[in-house]
């Protein structure tokens, strides 16, 4: 089933936001350090910022490691020329009718290109892009500033944080050094560096607008840096450097109204970047920690019900049997306040810092509990495939076409938290919406829950696909959903 724009990405519920705002490209993930394969390659020299004029040296020093990425994707589809020349004869065409016409054409070709930029990492070849610059690509082009090209192959992607890595074969390519993104501070210079509208080498300046930027609903991991260096279509993966010639970002996004720049484009940060990279690289997927707990922020009401000072810190709202904070004690009720000796200000930061924690590290989680400071060693564990994604996608199945016009997928307790769920729902989420059908029209929106149907209880998916196929073609389906923790009852006629 093709779903429309209105598909849900579980884990980033926002979906429409800043008023009519149309984000512009895309990205984020997390990361540990991943060290460039040739050590002795040739680098950007650190550049020290003295005034104005510091500016052309960060410039001539960091834009041949940017690059251009051309992308080329064969798409088939039906329509084109007849199979046989009687399929041109109008007569011929109203006699057999024309779904015997398109069933005897000749599927049609189109080649599709794309813009994006790249950064080379490494002097034998890698390049970080972003994972939507190379989707489905069919063929790679990567132009340097000096004119040289080279095909590019892909390493890995990672959809949920929209990075991606590819290999160019070359030796001693100029490379950008990774910063330390953490360090960046609100205020600061920063150049932005790509290929926007397929103008290449173009370096556009600004300031560090905001770090930390979350919950915008463009990806399932966010953490991104907001800057007012112009950014523009055809930016995408390009970098963010600071003034020293550091790579600090990886441009990835915009809130435009029209398309092009309005002063407020996102990078996703160097540490994040680097992290994923190194996972593509080394285990050819992205591998996450885990602590099993569902989480929420920590508001001034429930501050004050907890004993904060302020309103900061992650509250579990629920642990998951046999998880690692279940083993290591961490207990519903806890704010956790301090993860490996590092301050929480909220849910969504605890969620990056876990994710770029490495597989089997024992790390100290302090929380508070009863309004005392209690201090827990957790072992971290690899995020389950399905944590963040509810796993497969479920459609309505039998005859009915009731529930066809929507899919669902299994809760976890990272859906869960993000849904502000109540403690113990069961249920399957609406994970797409098929523009014009049934459901649609009856108001099903992604993100609802959907507890029962036709008043039997809907647990998870293999009771949605049970109960789905007992329907008759021409029967109704009255469902049973959760929409903002109220209940309300939808009848979607066929």
């Amino acid at each position: 089933m093709s779903l429309d724009r209105r598909s849900f990405r579980v884990g980033v519920l926002a979906g429409v936001f800043l008023l009519s705002g149309v984000l512009v490209g895309v990205l984020f993930s997390a990361g540990s350090g991943w060290m460039s394969p040739a050590a002795s390659a040739p680098s950007v020299s650190p550049v020290a910022l003295a005034g104005s004029n510091g500016f052309p040296a960060v410039a001539k020093a960091t834009m041949p490691a940017v690059v251009n990425i051309s992308t080329t994707r064969v798409v088939k589809s039906q329509g084109g020329h007849p199979a046989s020349p009687f399929m041109d004869d109008p007569m011929f065409r109203q006699f057999f009718g024309e779904q015997f016409n398109r069933q005897f054409q000749i599927p049609r070709e189109r080649r599709e290109n794309s813009l994006g930029s790249g950064v080379i990492v490494s002097a034998d070849g890698y390049i970080v892009t972003n994972a939507h610059v190379v989707d489905k690509a069919d063929e790679i082009k990567v132009l340097l500033s000096d004119k040289r090209e080279f095909t590019g192959k892909v390493v890995g992607t990672d959809p949920k944080s929209d990075i991606a890595v590819i290999k160019i074969s070359g030796k001693e390519l100029p490379i950008l050094n990774w910063g330390d993104s953490e360090k960046l501070e609100v205020g600061e210079y920063v150049l932005a560096i790509g290929n926007p509208f397929g103008l290449n080498s173009t370096i556009t300046l600004g300031i560090v607008s905001a770090v930390g930027r979350a919950n915008m609903g463009i990806e399932q991991y966010e953490n991104f840096i907001q800057t007012d260096a112009a950014i523009n279509p055809g930016n995408s993966g390009g970098a963010l450097v600071n003034t020293r010639g550091e790579l600090i970002g990886i441009n990835t996004a915009i809130f435009s109204r029209t398309g092009g720049n309005m002063g407020i484009g996102f990078a996703i940060p160097s540490n994040m970047a680097k992290g994923v990279m190194d996972s593509l690289v080394k285990h050819g997927k992205v591998v996450r920690g885990y602590l099993g707990v569902s989480i929420q922020d920590v508001n001034a009401k429930i501050a004050k019900q907890f004993g904060l000072d302020k309103a900061q810190g992650a509250l579990v709202s629920d642990v998951v049997s046999g998880s690692p904070a279940e083993q290591g004690g961490i207990k519903s009720g806890d704010v956790i306040v301090r993860l490996d000796g590092k301050a929480i200000e909220n849910s969504t930061l605890l969620r990056h810092r876990v994710a770029e924690m490495p597989v089997g590290q024992s790390v100290e989680v302090e929380v508070l509990r009863d309004k005392k400071p209690v201090k827990l060693n957790i072992k971290i564990a690899e995020q389950p495939k399905d944590m963040t994604a509810g796993g497969e996608s479920v459609k309505g199945e039998g005859k009915s076409s009731a529930l066809a016009g929507f899919e669902v997928q299994n809760l976890t307790p990272d859906i869960s938290g993000k849904l502000n769920l109540a403690r113990g729902t069961q249920g399957v989420v609406v994970s797409g919406v098929e523009s014009g059908s049934a459901a649609e029209e009856a108001g099903i929106q992604p993100g609802d829950v959907v507890v029962e149907l036709n008043r039997k209880p809907v647990r998870n998916t293999d009771d949605f696909r049970r109960l789905s196929k007992s329907l008759g073609k021409d029967e109704s389906a009255l469902l049973l959903i959760v929409r903002q923790n109220r209940k309300l009852f939808v009848a979607i006629n066929p």
